[in-house]
């Protein structure tokens, strides 16, 4: 079987190849270039970047590991697309006062779709693989999306938007290693200098400047309708922050809400942060195809959340989550993802 493997030059996607190919696998490496020459969206100021014009030392290594597995590498130009659905999409969402999910759409729009869409003109292959941790399975005759073995590193919440074709297509060959496991089998292959820092942000800066706005001067309130503070772009602030506002107080305040259209950011304490029912909409369905009526599930509405026990009942155009307890900072635009045990069942976008 002919296995494509999405290569960033970084540790993850090289031990991936190297453990497919040991287990028997014809591989092939692949990587995506999604910076576009002409792009209107401004350079990133940090160099640990996915966004970002030069990938020469990332393709160095990626042509290095290759050389090293007597593996082909392959280059995919994906850039208009990522412009479209990522960087673009981005900047709507921002100034719609939303908190967008740039790698989830990252996921399933280009990395697992147009990518490889785009590679299946070119190359022969059976499937793909990434260095993502998670893992596949069956569960009542469909494709299941499963935490990894390594929680710290589980990364199922970005993939979570994967269809069914995605992952019957897809190979996770990290989801039983730990980190620290993948690491010792770098080293031991001398793929990477021992002790490598690892870690690509979406954009390596400060996001409010892909929005391309000027300054605009607007109030800070608390959610009575009382000024307490100014800023420049209510598009600077995210719910649930609290650093950053320069306002001052009895007590920590939070960004409570966004008004886009009078350019007010509402601010409360923490308390003013719970909530015990979200609303999510646009929902795809991985493990089972629906919920299942007083089963408890787990949900998380950001990636760092540890998740929270909640009971769901579908809706028109999504689902519905009321907690057992409360959730602090649910931000319209970020995904809920719900989850049963180990595997995604649904995931939507908060309300």
């Amino acid at each position: 079987m002919k296995v494509l493997v999405g290569m960033s030059g970084g540790i993850d996607s090289s031990v991936a190849a190297y453990l497919l190919k040991r287990e028997g696998y014809e591989v092939e490496g692949v990587t995506m270039l999604i910076w576009k020459k002409d792009s209107p969206f401004p350079l990133p100021k940090g160099a640990n970047s996915c966004y970002c014009p030069d990938k020469s030392r990332d393709l160095e290594a990626v042509d290095r590991v290759c050389r090293a597995l007597s593996i082909p590498h392959h280059i995919i130009d994906c850039s208009d697309i990522y412009e479209s659905e990522v960087l673009a999409r981005f900047r709507e969402e921002y100034l719609a006062g939303h908190t967008p999910n740039p790698c989830i759409w990252c996921n399933r729009k280009v990395k697992f779709g147009a990518m490889l869409d785009r590679a299946a003109q070119e190359l022969d292959f059976d499937c793909f693989a990434t260095g993502h941790y998670a893992r596949i399975g069956r569960r009542d005759g469909r494709y299941a999306l499963l935490k990894a073995a390594d929680l710290r590193k589980d990364q199922s919440y970005f993939l979570s938007r994967l269809s069914q074709e995605q992952l019957a297509r897809t190979l996770f060959p990290l989801g039983g290693y730990t980190k620290d496991e993948i690491r010792r089998i770098d080293e031991e292959l001398g793929f990477h200098e021992p002790g490598m820092a690892e870690s690509q942000d979406f954009y390596g800066g400060d996001y409010s400047v892909l929005i391309q706005k000027p300054d605009l001067h607007g109030d800070i309130v608390l959610t009575s309708g009382r000024k307490v503070g100014t800023h420049r772009g209510y598009w600077h602030y995210t719910i649930g922050q609290r650093r950053g506002l320069a306002v001052a107080y009895t007590e920590p305040l939070y960004v409570i809400a966004i008004d886009k259209d009078s350019n007010r950011v509402v601010v409360g304490t923490e308390s003013e942060t719970h909530s015990s029912c979200i609303s999510a909409s646009d929902p795809v369905y991985v493990s089972e195809a629906g919920f299942e009526p007083g089963r408890v599930y787990q949900v998380k509405i950001r990636s760092t959340s540890p998740g929270a026990d909640a009971e769901i009942t579908a809706s028109a155009d999504g689902f519905d989550m009321r907690f057992f307890s409360y959730v602090k900072g649910a931000a319209p635009g970020q995904s809920a993802v719900v989850y049963d045990g180990d595997a995604v069942i649904a995931s939507g976008y908060i309300r």
